[in-house]
């Protein structure tokens, strides 16, 4: 059973890679004492990017994870799993 849509795995990984400049960008800059606002610039920008590849990675496991537990009727578990999500990113 595939669990992995092959376009969405494709664009996860495609932005972690751009995710991985960005932080090697964020590094250099604090190493060479870069002004402070360019700093936070970069570093928002970077969390932007990984909130997009968080929900690259969530609609994922919705289309496959969650869509066999609904089939399998494993609904507390496919329910948990979400809610966990949500709280983590919302606190």
């Amino acid at each position: 059973m595939n669990h992995v849509d092959p376009n969405l795995k494709k664009r996860a990984v495609h932005r972690a890679n751009i995710i991985k400049g960005q932080m090697k960008g964020l590094i250099k800059a604090i190493e060479n004492e870069k002004y402070c606002p360019l700093i936070l610039y970069q570093s928002l920008a970077i969390q932007k990017s990984l909130k997009s590849m968080d929900r690259l990675l969530l609609e994922n496991h919705i289309k496959t994870h969650v869509k066999t537990q609904m089939q399998n009727k494993n609904i507390n578990k496919a329910t948990k799993e979400l809610l966990d999500i949500y709280n983590l990113a919302n606190n």
